[in-house]
């Protein structure tokens, strides 16, 4: 039996260690007073809106999409035509594949991607930020949470809308039952790429250093990857939730931004991040 540290080994994915220290912001010294006077109902409220505008932003953004911004959107759309091709030899290899995958990496790739793990890991970072008053961690949580909630109404809405039959249902990959509330038919797109993904670019954005940023796609890659093996969703479904996943992201971080609702400045107070690898623990262990 799996030791329950194995199941939930991705939990340990974004863990804080180490003491708080303080940030620094532009016109550091009035703005870490007034924080300082700041409840943490005042703090909840300011980012309670902070994670509105950025769901709002995501929906209202292809309102305002120019000529280059719908070439590139029907280019994906040229893209995963193309993918189609390769759906059932895509999931004929990785299904083949379930058996010599460490259960500690299958475990992993599922828990990851439930909203309840995923949702408990950035509620966690965000209530981290939150308590110590950390406005670097405070964005991050706002960040991941905003979204995790677009990102996870778009995917709930596509799958009940497109219907599309999951590869174990047995009909390919072409087969659509529209407005279907039926389990088997809700592979388009997956819920547990979206998730998994959107934590990952999430957190990836928050560094420079090409290695670290590396490492975090590559767990959270594995994820999506998981449901491949598991027969769960076609390659295209797994593409279609990764390149949601990035667009959300980018559009929720580009309105905290261009909002300026976090004025943080300083370099020097970014989280530095080491990889973990030991007895039932796969993670990336951060200081602060």
């Amino acid at each position: 039996m799996i030791h329950s540290k194995a199941i939930f080994t991705l939990s340990l994915l974004f863990i804080f260690y180490s003491g708080y220290t303080q940030n620094s912001y532009t016109n550091k010294d009035s703005l870490n007073t007034q924080q300082k006077k700041e409840s943490i109902w005042q703090l909840i409220k300011y980012d309670g809106l902070s994670i509105y505008g950025g769901i709002k932003h995501v929906y209202s953004q292809p309102l305002k999409w120019k000529k280059n911004d719908w070439a590139i959107f029907a280019g994906s759309l040229v893209g995963q035509s193309i993918l189609l091709t390769l759906d059932e030899p895509a999931n004929s290899y990785f299904t083949k594949q379930k058996e010599s995958i460490p259960d500690i990496i299958k475990d992993a790739g599922f828990h990851f991607g439930k909203p309840l793990i995923n949702y408990g890991l950035t509620g966690s970072v965000y209530t981290l930020g939150l308590l110590t008053k950390n406005e670097k961690i405070r964005k991050t949580g706002v960040l991941l949470i905003a979204s995790a909630t677009a990102g996870g109404l778009i995917q709930t809405t596509s799958k009940t809308l497109f219907g599309r039959a999951r590869p174990n249902v047995g009909e390919g990959n072409f087969s659509f039952r529209f407005y279907n509330h039926e389990p088997g038919y809700h592979s388009f797109m997956s819920g547990h790429a979206i998730l998994a993904m959107t934590t990952a670019h999430a957190f990836a954005k928050q560094f420079d250093n090409i290695f670290t940023k590396s490492g975090i796609y590559a767990l959270g890659l594995i994820t999506p990857v998981s449901r491949l093996w598991e027969g769960a969703h076609w390659l295209t479904d797994i593409t279609a939730g990764i390149a949601i996943s990035i667009i959300v992201v980018d559009s929720a971080s580009n309105y905290l931004k261009k909002e300026k609702r976090y004025l943080i400045t300083d370099k020097k107070n970014k989280i530095r991040w080491n990889f973990r690898l030991g007895a039932n623990q796969l993670g990336i262990v951060g200081s602060f």
